[in-house]
């Protein structure tokens, strides 16, 4: 034991010696501590064996470390950051930016029956937006996101965004009669437009055809609407000109110039089709069989033919036209587009009640025979409703939902009380 202690206190007092002469080594680095220098359970279980079992176990321990991920560059991190963002924003592209200067917004005002009134304007800095709820400044529109709702001078609440095309259709000026979007849909459809095709229209009107033509065929594609009447034909330009200006600063993208307008009698343009082929024609005019016998030579073989009438008596004298003339066309199909508008509202509860009233099958089948009967019958009704209306009064917390009533509307959206029949006649060989 005392040679022990000797021995321990020789290994202190050199290493006392040692570490006052001098804190650091002859390199000029820090000394290591203790707990750096030692060594793990795995180096210890190692040296305890032999060399070429030793050599195996570091060649495992150093294939189980996983190696330290790569430093990938700043920059390529930058672009992986950078392209969702520029890609996130490609996809919001138009109609993402607030409302400037020029460019149309859409008024809705909620009244009654359900009915909504809607207000169209041009947007400019020193005008006033008026509707029967008061006065909105466009300067307070300007500036502002699509789909706010903002406040008149009488407070009534108005949602502000941009229109889409079938309700600028219906809300800008109009001179003749336009066809409705209902019926040019089904007219696009029936004619199967495609980017790039060249249409043929007879009837500018105001112009909502050549709108709806232009955007079926594309930038590509070209449209020639003839108009015989001067005061159309100038309406027509006009609210093209204002719908293509207003997109145009509302959107990234430009509306397609596509459309010409022409101030001349259809049945006089036969020279001037005589170098166009035409891959649709579209006809909305009082006598149609009188432009037949003109385009129908610029028409290729197995083009469409939309017709759009306002009764079946002019389809009648259009199908006669083609049968005693023997016009290369045959008759498709006459239809009659239809929409029915509906309202499914909840129904209206009082103190958690329905207002439904429950009968009962005595007091349907016959009248009560005396004075007990009656309260009785009456008390059993009583009952009755009072169980219907617990357990709806149940099923709405339960389920959280209430009952609702569907019906069709009041107020149907019908333009007009005439016949509209788009008429398809495909131009086929010869039937004579």
């Amino acid at each position: 034991m005392r040679a022990w202690r000797a021995l321990r206190r020789a290994a202190a007092s050199s290493s006392s010696s040692s570490s006052s002469s001098s804190s650091f080594p002859a390199e000029g680095k820090p000394r290591r501590r203790a707990w750096e220098t030692s060594l793990s359970p795995l180096e210890r279980v190692r040296r305890l064996l032999p060399p070429e079992e030793a050599a195996a176990v570091a060649r495992g321990a150093a294939a189980a470390v996983p190696e330290p991920p790569q430093a990938r560059p700043e920059k390529e991190e930058e672009v992986a950051m950078v392209a969702p963002r520029q890609a996130l924003a490609g996809a919001a592209g138009p109609r993402s930016g607030p409302f400037r200067a020029g460019e149309l917004a859409l008024a809705e005002m909620p009244r009654k029956n359900n009915w909504t009134l809607k207000v169209l304007c041009r947007l400019a800095a020193e005008a006033v937006l008026s509707s029967p709820g008061g006065f909105l400044p466009h300067r307070d529109i300007i500036g502002q996101l699509p789909g706010q709702v903002l406040r008149t001078s009488a407070g009534k609440r108005l949602l502000l965004r941009r229109p889409s095309l079938d309700e600028y259709v219906l809300l800008m000026p109009r001179g003749a009669t336009i066809a409705y979007p209902k019926d040019i849909s089904a007219l696009l459809m029936m004619m199967d437009l495609h980017p790039g095709d060249t249409v043929l229209e007879t009837g500018s009107g105001s112009g909502a055809m050549s709108l709806f033509l232009s955007r079926a065929v594309g930038p590509q594609g070209r449209v020639l609407s003839y108009e015989i009447r001067e005061d159309h034909h100038n309406l027509a330009k006009k609210n093209y000109r204002h719908w293509r200006s207003a997109w145009g600063i509302g959107h990234t993208d430009e509306w397609p110039d596509n459309v010409e307008f022409i101030l001349k009698d259809i049945s006089a343009a036969a020279a001037d089709l005589k170098s166009v082929t035409l891959d649709a024609l579209v006809l909305d005019m009082l006598d149609p069989q009188c432009a037949l016998p003109v385009v129908h030579p610029s028409l290729k073989q197995g083009g469409v033919c939309a017709v759009y009438l306002a009764n079946i008596t002019q389809v009648i004298d259009l199908l006669d036209r083609i049968r005693s003339c023997k016009l290369p066309f045959l008759c498709e199909r006459i239809i009659e587009v239809t929409h029915r508008s509906w309202s499914v509202l909840p129904a209206k509860l009082k103190h958690n009640k329905s207002s439904q009233v429950v009968g009962t099958q005595e007091n349907i089948e016959e009248p009560p025979q005396n004075e007990y009967e009656e309260i009785h019958i009456q008390d059993e009704a009583v009952l009755k409703e009072s169980e219907y209306n617990e357990s709806l009064s149940a099923a709405a917390e339960t389920n959280h939902s209430v009952p609702y009533i569907a019906r069709p509307s009041h107020w149907q959206e019908a333009h007009s009380g005439a016949l509209h029949s788009p008429l398809l006649v495909n131009q086929s060989i010869d039937l004579s």
